[in-house]
């Protein structure tokens, strides 16, 4: 019963709400917001908890109200993907500055392929249908499985439709990491959420000065295939969302496989952290995230 309720939510966001005039659903999904905030649930509490290893500095007053512009933050990149789907190049172009573009570009102009490797930040859906869309790039990016079955093919469905071939995580029966490679030697452009693992496989990464995981398929694959790997930041400026796509990650001259892989994988976590430390009310993580916290790490 839980997850058809979920499931008929999630299809009334996309039946109706996108039809609402901005105003009147910016203000609602801000009350939203606001209220979820106010009840001091288990997501603000983990958000609150994340959030204080990036603004250690600020007290508890401080801290509440990060998380409630947080939550505001988090509540519009909901907003904006209910609506994504009536959004033409005109809007998109207008909603989305990117900056650094023209170095992905040359590397798909090359051949090489390029994957472009984001955390939880801004809107991934929005930089993604900017890409596919405004800047004419489709590319190819895995999505988790969830439950139900339904809500997960809604979500491939919608991201489809915005331009995006979607492989799912786990149960296709394919190799996800041989068909990213696949896409990557024919020249293609992949796109990676890749700040939160969650295979329990990660490599240890260290992040505002503690321990964490992260994914090793971005740097990976750039290593197995010769792709171009470019961290992006992103971020909300008032009404429009910023991204800044930064410069190649260059496999180090020397160490195995492994140990190159690390080091890029670090050397993203690095430039992800200094854009989160910028506009962390914009990193939407209310999971648990670093060793410490996680059940069964010592």
């Amino acid at each position: 019963m839980k997850e058809r309720l979920v499931d008929g939510a999630y299809a009334l966001g996309w039946a109706a709400l996108k039809h609402l005039p901005e105003p009147v659903a910016r203000g609602l999904f801000q009350q939203i917001a606001d209220y979820t905030w106010r009840r001091r649930g288990k997501g603000v509490l983990r958000l609150e908890t994340n959030l204080r290893r990036v603004r250690p500095e600020l007290d508890e007053a401080g801290l509440r109200e990060l998380s409630r512009v947080g939550m505001r933050s988090y509540l519009r990149y909901w907003k904006e993907s209910f609506r994504l789907q009536t959004w033409g190049t005109d809007q998109l172009a207008a909603q989305c500055q990117v900056k650094g573009m023209e170095q992905l570009e040359q590397a798909l102009a090359d051949g090489r392929g390029a994957v472009a490797a984001l955390p939880h930040m801004g809107n991934w859906d929005l930089a993604g249908a900017w890409v596919a869309g405004a800047a004419g790039h489709p590319f190819t990016t895995v999505a988790e499985r969830l439950k139900p079955e339904s809500l997960f093919d809604r979500f491939v469905a919608y991201r489809e439709s915005l331009g995006m071939e979607v492989l799912p995580l786990t149960g296709a029966g394919v190799s996800v990491i041989g068909t990213l490679a696949r896409r990557l030697r024919a020249g293609k452009l992949i796109c990676l959420v890749g700040d939160r693992d969650l295979s329990e496989a990660g490599l240890p990464v260290d992040f505002f000065g503690e321990q964490t995981r992260m994914p090793a398929g971005p740097a990976a694959l750039a290593l197995r295939t010769g792709a171009a790997l470019f961290p992006v930041t992103l971020w909300y400026d008032g009404p429009v969302m910023r991204v800044v796509i930064h410069p190649e990650v260059v496999p180090p001259a020397e160490g195995d496989q492994r140990e190159k892989t690390s080091a890029m994988t670090q050397a993203m976590a690095d430039i992800w952290a200094d854009g989160i430390r910028e506009h962390p009310e914009d990193w939407h993580m209310l999971q648990k995230f670093w060793l410490a916290d996680l059940e069964g790490v010592k």
